[in-house]
Protein backbone atom coordinates (compact mmCIF):
# COMPACT_ATOMS: atom_id res chain seq x y z
CA UNK A 1 0.00 0.00 0.00
CA UNK A 2 1.25 3.73 -1.01
CA UNK A 3 0.06 6.72 -0.08
CA UNK A 4 -0.17 8.30 -3.28
CA UNK A 5 1.03 12.30 -3.96
CA UNK A 6 0.06 12.06 -7.58
CA UNK A 7 -2.33 14.34 -9.24
CA UNK A 8 -4.85 12.68 -11.33
CA UNK A 9 -5.24 13.88 -14.86
CA UNK A 10 -8.39 16.01 -14.22
CA UNK A 11 -5.88 17.54 -11.86
CA UNK A 12 -3.30 18.09 -14.23
CA UNK A 13 -5.53 19.29 -16.45
CA UNK A 14 -6.50 22.29 -14.05
CA UNK A 15 -3.10 22.89 -12.87
CA UNK A 16 -2.27 23.40 -16.48
CA UNK A 17 -5.31 25.66 -16.96
CA UNK A 18 -4.76 28.07 -14.46
CA UNK A 19 -1.10 28.32 -15.29
CA UNK A 20 -1.68 28.84 -18.55
CA UNK A 21 -4.70 31.88 -17.32
CA UNK A 22 -2.06 33.38 -14.93
CA UNK A 23 0.77 33.32 -17.12
CA UNK A 24 -1.41 34.40 -20.54
CA UNK A 25 -4.24 36.32 -19.20
CA UNK A 26 -2.82 38.01 -15.53
CA UNK A 27 0.81 38.35 -15.60
CA UNK A 28 0.73 40.79 -18.47
CA UNK A 29 -0.99 43.41 -16.21
CA UNK A 30 0.69 42.70 -12.96
CA UNK A 31 3.58 44.83 -13.55
CA UNK A 32 1.70 47.85 -14.54
CA UNK A 33 -1.04 47.44 -11.89
CA UNK A 34 1.32 47.19 -9.45
CA UNK A 35 2.97 50.31 -10.10
CA UNK A 36 -0.18 52.51 -10.18
CA UNK A 37 -0.25 55.03 -7.44
CA UNK A 38 -3.63 55.09 -6.95
CA UNK A 39 -4.43 51.62 -5.26
CA UNK A 40 -8.28 51.56 -6.72
CA UNK A 41 -7.07 52.24 -10.07
CA UNK A 42 -4.76 49.70 -9.39
CA UNK A 43 -6.89 47.47 -8.50
CA UNK A 44 -9.58 48.29 -11.21
CA UNK A 45 -6.81 47.31 -13.74
CA UNK A 46 -6.94 43.58 -12.97
CA UNK A 47 -11.02 43.72 -13.61
CA UNK A 48 -10.64 42.22 -17.33
CA UNK A 49 -8.42 39.73 -15.95
CA UNK A 50 -11.05 38.93 -13.09
CA UNK A 51 -13.77 39.03 -16.06
CA UNK A 52 -11.50 36.49 -17.54
CA UNK A 53 -11.35 33.96 -14.88
CA UNK A 54 -14.87 34.27 -13.52
CA UNK A 55 -15.81 33.23 -17.32
CA UNK A 56 -13.06 30.35 -17.24
CA UNK A 57 -14.94 29.02 -13.82
CA UNK A 58 -12.21 29.76 -11.44
CA UNK A 59 -13.75 33.20 -9.67
CA UNK A 60 -16.26 31.34 -7.66
CA UNK A 61 -14.57 27.37 -8.58
CA UNK A 62 -15.02 26.64 -4.46
CA UNK A 63 -18.96 27.44 -3.58
CA UNK A 64 -21.04 24.57 -3.82
CA UNK A 65 -21.85 23.06 -7.41
CA UNK A 66 -25.42 22.43 -6.63
CA UNK A 67 -25.95 26.29 -6.22
CA UNK A 68 -23.88 26.99 -9.62
CA UNK A 69 -20.29 27.18 -8.12
CA UNK A 70 -17.23 24.57 -9.54
CA UNK A 71 -17.51 22.85 -6.33
CA UNK A 72 -14.08 21.78 -6.55
CA UNK A 73 -12.18 20.30 -3.65
CA UNK A 74 -9.98 22.04 -1.25
CA UNK A 75 -6.99 19.92 -2.96
CA UNK A 76 -7.90 21.15 -6.48
CA UNK A 77 -8.26 24.74 -4.95
CA UNK A 78 -5.02 24.72 -3.48
CA UNK A 79 -3.28 23.68 -6.51
CA UNK A 80 -5.00 25.80 -8.88
CA UNK A 81 -4.44 28.67 -6.21
CA UNK A 82 -0.36 28.27 -6.25
CA UNK A 83 -0.12 29.06 -10.22
CA UNK A 84 -2.32 32.24 -9.69
CA UNK A 85 -0.03 33.01 -6.69
CA UNK A 86 3.55 32.16 -8.71
CA UNK A 87 2.29 35.42 -10.57
CA UNK A 88 0.38 37.50 -8.43
CA UNK A 89 -1.21 36.45 -4.70
CA UNK A 90 -2.75 39.70 -4.34
CA UNK A 91 -5.08 38.56 -7.86
CA UNK A 92 -5.46 35.27 -6.00
CA UNK A 93 -6.67 37.03 -2.65
CA UNK A 94 -9.49 38.46 -4.93
CA UNK A 95 -10.48 35.46 -5.86
CA UNK A 96 -10.06 33.55 -2.48
CA UNK A 97 -12.43 36.06 -0.57
CA UNK A 98 -15.23 35.46 -2.93
CA UNK A 99 -14.70 31.80 -0.90
CA UNK A 100 -14.48 33.88 2.78
CA UNK A 101 -17.41 35.72 1.48
CA UNK A 102 -19.77 32.92 0.38
CA UNK A 103 -18.51 30.03 1.60
CA UNK A 104 -20.05 30.94 5.51
CA UNK A 105 -23.48 31.64 3.53
CA UNK A 106 -22.79 27.71 2.54
CA UNK A 107 -22.04 26.20 6.04
CA UNK A 108 -24.61 28.61 8.11
CA UNK A 109 -27.46 30.10 5.90
CA UNK A 110 -31.13 29.15 5.08
CA UNK A 111 -31.82 27.11 1.96
CA UNK A 112 -33.35 30.34 0.78
CA UNK A 113 -30.48 32.28 1.60
CA UNK A 114 -28.26 29.80 -0.27
CA UNK A 115 -30.13 30.29 -3.20
CA UNK A 116 -30.00 33.60 -3.36
CA UNK A 117 -26.51 34.62 -2.38
CA UNK A 118 -24.80 31.61 -3.98
CA UNK A 119 -27.50 31.63 -6.70
CA UNK A 120 -26.47 35.40 -7.54
CA UNK A 121 -22.49 34.94 -7.50
CA UNK A 122 -22.05 32.09 -9.64
CA UNK A 123 -25.07 33.47 -12.25
CA UNK A 124 -23.32 36.90 -12.92
CA UNK A 125 -23.57 37.80 -16.87
CA UNK A 126 -21.72 40.64 -16.66
CA UNK A 127 -19.15 38.30 -14.59
CA UNK A 128 -17.58 40.91 -12.46
CA UNK A 129 -19.38 39.64 -9.15
CA UNK A 130 -17.51 40.42 -5.66
CA UNK A 131 -18.60 38.21 -2.74
CA UNK A 132 -16.11 39.72 0.32
CA UNK A 133 -14.66 39.20 3.85
CA UNK A 134 -16.12 41.39 6.59
CA UNK A 135 -14.46 40.90 9.93
CA UNK A 136 -11.16 43.19 11.12
CA UNK A 137 -11.39 46.15 12.69
CA UNK A 138 -9.13 49.16 13.02
CA UNK A 139 -6.29 49.51 15.97
CA UNK A 140 -6.79 51.54 18.73
CA UNK A 141 -7.41 51.33 22.61
CA UNK A 142 -9.51 49.20 23.08
CA UNK A 143 -10.28 48.25 19.23
CA UNK A 144 -8.78 45.64 16.58
CA UNK A 145 -10.06 41.88 16.21
CA UNK A 146 -7.44 39.31 16.89
CA UNK A 147 -8.78 38.67 20.51
CA UNK A 148 -12.19 38.60 18.85
CA UNK A 149 -13.13 35.90 21.40
CA UNK A 150 -12.22 37.52 24.28
CA UNK A 151 -14.67 36.87 27.23
CA UNK A 152 -16.03 40.30 27.92
CA UNK A 153 -18.51 42.95 27.26
CA UNK A 154 -18.22 45.48 24.81
CA UNK A 155 -15.76 47.74 24.15
CA UNK A 156 -13.59 44.65 24.32
CA UNK A 157 -13.43 42.43 21.18
CA UNK A 158 -15.51 42.90 18.51
CA UNK A 159 -16.84 46.71 18.05
CA UNK A 160 -19.28 46.43 15.48
CA UNK A 161 -23.01 46.17 16.79
CA UNK A 162 -26.22 45.30 15.08
CA UNK A 163 -29.46 45.97 17.25
CA UNK A 164 -32.47 44.50 15.76
CA UNK A 165 -35.10 47.07 14.93
CA UNK A 166 -38.23 45.50 13.62
CA UNK A 167 -37.40 43.68 10.61
CA UNK A 168 -33.90 45.37 10.30
CA UNK A 169 -30.47 45.08 12.06
CA UNK A 170 -29.47 48.91 12.48
CA UNK A 171 -25.51 48.27 12.23
CA UNK A 172 -22.94 50.80 13.73
CA UNK A 173 -19.13 51.02 13.72
CA UNK A 174 -15.99 50.56 11.75
CA UNK A 175 -14.73 47.65 9.95
CA UNK A 176 -10.58 48.11 8.54
CA UNK A 177 -9.07 45.60 6.34
CA UNK A 178 -11.81 43.69 5.38
CA UNK A 179 -11.63 42.25 1.63
CA UNK A 180 -12.64 44.80 -0.88
CA UNK A 181 -14.49 48.01 -0.92
CA UNK A 182 -15.62 46.24 -4.69
CA UNK A 183 -14.90 47.82 -8.35
CA UNK A 184 -16.10 51.31 -7.39
CA UNK A 185 -15.98 52.15 -3.40
CA UNK A 186 -19.17 51.03 -2.92
CA UNK A 187 -19.16 47.64 -1.76
CA UNK A 188 -19.03 44.10 -3.28
CA UNK A 189 -21.93 42.44 -4.34
CA UNK A 190 -22.66 40.45 -1.41
CA UNK A 191 -20.73 38.95 1.81
CA UNK A 192 -20.42 38.32 5.30
CA UNK A 193 -19.96 40.49 7.76
CA UNK A 194 -19.03 39.64 11.72
CA UNK A 195 -21.34 42.19 14.08
CA UNK A 196 -21.97 42.27 18.07
CA UNK A 197 -25.70 41.44 18.31
CA UNK A 198 -25.39 41.48 22.02
CA UNK A 199 -22.48 43.94 23.79
CA UNK A 200 -23.12 42.84 26.97
CA UNK A 201 -21.77 39.36 26.72
CA UNK A 202 -17.99 38.23 25.40
CA UNK A 203 -16.84 37.64 22.15
CA UNK A 204 -17.57 33.48 22.30
CA UNK A 205 -21.58 33.89 22.79
CA UNK A 206 -22.23 37.68 21.14
CA UNK A 207 -21.22 37.29 17.49
CA UNK A 208 -23.00 36.54 14.91
CA UNK A 209 -23.19 37.34 11.14
CA UNK A 210 -24.61 38.94 8.39
CA UNK A 211 -24.90 38.93 4.66
CA UNK A 212 -23.87 42.59 3.62
CA UNK A 213 -24.67 44.06 0.37
CA UNK A 214 -23.58 46.16 -2.27
CA UNK A 215 -25.24 49.74 -1.88
CA UNK A 216 -26.83 49.35 1.75
CA UNK A 217 -27.64 52.85 3.29
CA UNK A 218 -25.65 54.20 5.72
CA UNK A 219 -22.17 52.22 4.99
CA UNK A 220 -19.13 53.69 3.43
CA UNK A 221 -15.91 52.71 2.09
CA UNK A 222 -12.57 54.00 1.60
CA UNK A 223 -9.78 51.60 -0.40
CA UNK A 224 -6.61 51.35 1.32
CA UNK A 225 -2.93 51.80 -0.23
CA UNK A 226 -0.72 49.19 1.02
CA UNK A 227 2.58 47.60 0.22
CA UNK A 228 1.38 44.17 -0.82
CA UNK A 229 -0.72 42.40 -2.47
CA UNK A 230 -2.03 45.53 -3.93
CA UNK A 231 -3.96 44.03 -6.52
CA UNK A 232 -6.77 43.03 -3.97
CA UNK A 233 -8.89 45.19 -2.26
CA UNK A 234 -9.00 46.26 1.07
CA UNK A 235 -11.02 48.70 2.73
CA UNK A 236 -12.06 51.13 5.58
CA UNK A 237 -15.88 50.48 6.29
CA UNK A 238 -17.91 52.58 8.11
CA UNK A 239 -21.57 51.97 9.39
CA UNK A 240 -23.73 54.78 10.30
CA UNK A 241 -27.18 53.46 11.54
CA UNK A 242 -26.67 51.36 8.15
CA UNK A 243 -30.02 49.43 7.91
CA UNK A 244 -29.26 45.51 7.11
CA UNK A 245 -32.63 43.34 6.49
CA UNK A 246 -33.30 41.14 9.41
CA UNK A 247 -33.64 37.89 6.53
CA UNK A 248 -30.15 38.32 5.84
CA UNK A 249 -29.17 37.14 9.40
CA UNK A 250 -27.00 33.71 8.72
CA UNK A 251 -29.25 31.74 11.23
CA UNK A 252 -27.00 29.02 11.96
CA UNK A 253 -24.14 31.18 13.10
CA UNK A 254 -26.79 33.48 15.82
CA UNK A 255 -23.80 33.27 18.48
CA UNK A 256 -21.69 31.42 16.85
CA UNK A 257 -19.76 34.69 14.70
CA UNK A 258 -16.56 33.34 16.62
CA UNK A 259 -16.69 30.31 15.36
CA UNK A 260 -17.38 31.26 11.57
CA UNK A 261 -14.48 33.14 12.15
CA UNK A 262 -12.06 30.54 13.47
CA UNK A 263 -13.98 27.99 10.29
CA UNK A 264 -13.35 30.90 7.94
CA UNK A 265 -9.81 31.22 8.01
CA UNK A 266 -8.92 27.26 8.82
CA UNK A 267 -10.40 26.78 5.37
CA UNK A 268 -8.57 29.36 4.11
CA UNK A 269 -5.00 28.60 5.64
CA UNK A 270 -3.87 26.55 3.05
CA UNK A 271 -4.64 28.82 0.57
CA UNK A 272 -2.32 31.03 2.27
CA UNK A 273 -0.23 28.42 2.36
CA UNK A 274 0.35 27.53 -1.28
CA UNK A 275 0.51 31.18 -2.10
CA UNK A 276 3.61 31.51 0.04
CA UNK A 277 4.75 28.66 -2.14
CA UNK A 278 3.90 30.16 -4.95
CA UNK A 279 6.06 33.43 -3.61
CA UNK A 280 8.95 31.01 -2.79
CA UNK A 281 8.94 29.10 -6.32
CA UNK A 282 9.32 32.23 -8.26
CA UNK A 283 11.65 33.46 -6.06
CA UNK A 284 13.79 30.35 -6.64
CA UNK A 285 13.64 30.01 -10.22
CA UNK A 286 14.65 33.47 -10.93
CA UNK A 287 17.33 32.58 -8.64
CA UNK A 288 18.41 29.56 -10.32
CA UNK A 289 18.37 30.79 -13.46
CA UNK A 290 20.56 34.07 -12.50
CA UNK A 291 22.94 31.49 -10.82
CA UNK A 292 23.79 29.85 -13.76
CA UNK A 293 24.03 32.46 -16.03
CA UNK A 294 26.29 34.96 -13.50
CA UNK A 295 29.80 34.84 -12.83
CA UNK A 296 29.65 37.05 -10.30
CA UNK A 297 33.59 38.31 -11.30
CA UNK A 298 34.82 34.56 -11.12
CA UNK A 299 35.65 32.45 -14.56
CA UNK A 300 32.46 30.38 -14.02
CA UNK A 301 29.02 30.58 -13.20
CA UNK A 302 27.99 31.06 -9.64
CA UNK A 303 25.99 28.01 -9.79
CA UNK A 304 29.10 25.93 -9.36
CA UNK A 305 29.98 26.81 -6.17
CA UNK A 306 29.25 25.03 -3.16
CA UNK A 307 27.38 27.82 -0.80
CA UNK A 308 25.21 28.60 -3.91
CA UNK A 309 24.47 25.00 -4.73
CA UNK A 310 23.60 24.43 -1.03
CA UNK A 311 21.63 27.54 -0.29
CA UNK A 312 19.61 26.54 -3.63
CA UNK A 313 19.06 22.87 -2.75
CA UNK A 314 17.54 23.89 0.87
CA UNK A 315 14.84 26.23 -0.89
CA UNK A 316 14.03 23.83 -3.35
CA UNK A 317 13.39 21.43 -0.81
CA UNK A 318 11.46 23.49 1.61
CA UNK A 319 9.18 24.37 -1.76
CA UNK A 320 8.09 20.57 -1.28
CA UNK A 321 7.37 20.65 1.95
CA UNK A 322 5.49 23.43 2.09
CA UNK A 323 3.08 22.64 -1.16
CA UNK A 324 2.75 19.26 0.57
CA UNK A 325 1.85 20.22 3.67
CA UNK A 326 -0.42 22.54 2.04
CA UNK A 327 -2.20 19.83 -0.07
CA UNK A 328 -2.44 17.66 3.00
CA UNK A 329 -4.03 20.51 4.99
CA UNK A 330 -6.56 20.71 2.42
CA UNK A 331 -6.50 17.17 1.86
CA UNK A 332 -7.90 17.38 6.06
CA UNK A 333 -10.02 19.88 4.62
CA UNK A 334 -12.09 17.56 2.23
CA UNK A 335 -11.95 14.68 4.67
CA UNK A 336 -13.42 16.74 7.83
CA UNK A 337 -16.41 18.59 6.12
CA UNK A 338 -14.57 21.15 5.66
CA UNK A 339 -13.07 21.72 9.22
CA UNK A 340 -9.52 21.61 9.96
CA UNK A 341 -8.95 24.56 12.96
CA UNK A 342 -5.82 22.92 13.97
CA UNK A 343 -4.20 21.17 10.72
CA UNK A 344 -5.16 24.80 9.06
CA UNK A 345 -3.59 26.95 10.91
CA UNK A 346 -0.31 25.13 11.82
CA UNK A 347 -0.36 24.53 7.70
CA UNK A 348 -0.43 28.33 7.32
CA UNK A 349 1.73 29.42 10.25
CA UNK A 350 4.53 27.32 9.32
CA UNK A 351 5.17 27.46 5.62
CA UNK A 352 4.07 31.32 5.34
CA UNK A 353 6.80 31.45 7.83
CA UNK A 354 9.14 29.31 6.02
CA UNK A 355 8.71 30.50 2.38
CA UNK A 356 9.17 33.90 3.55
CA UNK A 357 12.72 33.28 4.22
CA UNK A 358 13.34 31.44 0.93
CA UNK A 359 12.66 34.57 -0.82
CA UNK A 360 15.06 36.39 1.21
CA UNK A 361 17.69 33.98 0.78
CA UNK A 362 16.81 33.69 -3.10
CA UNK A 363 17.65 37.45 -2.92
CA UNK A 364 21.40 36.79 -1.00
CA UNK A 365 22.03 34.48 -3.97
CA UNK A 366 21.22 36.79 -6.51
CA UNK A 367 22.67 39.68 -3.86
CA UNK A 368 22.59 43.38 -4.29
CA UNK A 369 20.81 43.02 -8.18
CA UNK A 370 17.95 41.85 -6.45
CA UNK A 371 17.21 45.58 -4.87
CA UNK A 372 16.40 46.69 -8.57
CA UNK A 373 13.25 46.74 -9.65
CA UNK A 374 12.91 45.38 -12.70
CA UNK A 375 14.13 41.85 -11.59
CA UNK A 376 11.11 41.41 -9.58
CA UNK A 377 12.23 40.03 -5.97
CA UNK A 378 11.22 43.30 -4.41
CA UNK A 379 7.51 42.65 -5.59
CA UNK A 380 7.93 39.13 -4.38
CA UNK A 381 9.46 39.89 -0.65
CA UNK A 382 6.35 42.45 -0.43
CA UNK A 383 4.08 39.70 -1.39
CA UNK A 384 5.92 37.38 0.85
CA UNK A 385 5.95 39.37 3.80
CA UNK A 386 1.40 40.07 3.64
CA UNK A 387 0.87 36.16 3.68
CA UNK A 388 2.47 35.51 7.94
CA UNK A 389 0.24 38.54 8.83
CA UNK A 390 -2.83 38.74 7.26
CA UNK A 391 -5.64 36.11 6.87
CA UNK A 392 -5.86 35.46 10.88
CA UNK A 393 -2.44 37.03 11.60
CA UNK A 394 0.16 33.93 12.96
CA UNK A 395 0.25 35.43 16.13
CA UNK A 396 -3.01 37.37 15.99
CA UNK A 397 -5.19 34.77 16.38
CA UNK A 398 -3.92 31.11 14.18
CA UNK A 399 -1.25 30.29 16.96
CA UNK A 400 -3.35 31.17 19.27
CA UNK A 401 -6.16 28.49 18.11
CA UNK A 402 -3.92 25.85 17.99
CA UNK A 403 -2.75 26.68 21.51
CA UNK A 404 -6.46 26.30 22.56
CA UNK A 405 -6.82 23.04 21.19
CA UNK A 406 -3.02 21.72 22.80
CA UNK A 407 -4.60 22.88 25.89
CA UNK A 408 -7.37 20.69 26.13
CA UNK A 409 -6.80 17.86 28.57
CA UNK A 410 -8.28 15.18 26.15
CA UNK A 411 -6.56 16.58 22.98
CA UNK A 412 -4.98 13.40 21.72
CA UNK A 413 -1.45 14.57 20.10
CA UNK A 414 -1.52 11.66 17.58
CA UNK A 415 -4.90 12.74 16.33
CA UNK A 416 -3.18 14.39 12.93
CA UNK A 417 -0.76 11.64 12.27
CA UNK A 418 -4.08 9.12 12.62
CA UNK A 419 -5.97 11.75 10.46
CA UNK A 420 -8.83 11.97 13.24
CA UNK A 421 -11.11 14.39 13.33
CA UNK A 422 -10.18 17.15 15.80
CA UNK A 423 -13.05 18.89 16.97
CA UNK A 424 -12.90 22.66 17.43
CA UNK A 425 -15.12 24.15 20.14
CA UNK A 426 -15.97 27.32 21.97
CA UNK A 427 -14.13 25.79 25.26
CA UNK A 428 -11.02 25.74 22.71
CA UNK A 429 -11.56 29.67 22.56
CA UNK A 430 -10.07 32.29 24.69
CA UNK A 431 -6.58 31.74 26.09
CA UNK A 432 -4.29 34.06 26.43
CA UNK A 433 -6.98 36.84 25.44
CA UNK A 434 -6.90 38.86 29.24
CA UNK A 435 -3.15 39.66 29.86
CA UNK A 436 -2.01 38.10 33.16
Amino acid sequence: MTIDFTMSDEQKKLQYDVRAFAENVLKPIVAAADAEPDPLKGFQMTKPAYVEAYKAGIAMCMLPAEYGGGGISCVDLVIAAEEICVVDPGFACTVLCNGLGLMPVAWYGSEEQKQKFLGAATSDPTGEYLGGWTASEPPGNPSGTANFDIPLPRPAGVGLTAELDGDHYVVNGRKYWPSSAGWDERGVNAGTLIVRTDPNVGGTSGLSALVLERDTPGVTYRHLDKTGHRLASNAEIVFENARIPATNLLPGAVGNGDLVINRNFAWSGPVAAIAAVGMARAAYEMALDFAKGNTAGALKPIMGFQNVGYVLGDVAAKIEMGRYFSWRAADYLDKHDQHAELVGAMNKIQVTELMFECVYKCMQIVGVNSLETKNGFGKILREASVLPIYDGGNMGMQRRRVHGILADPLFNPRAIMEDDYVVFGKHHEEIDTIAG
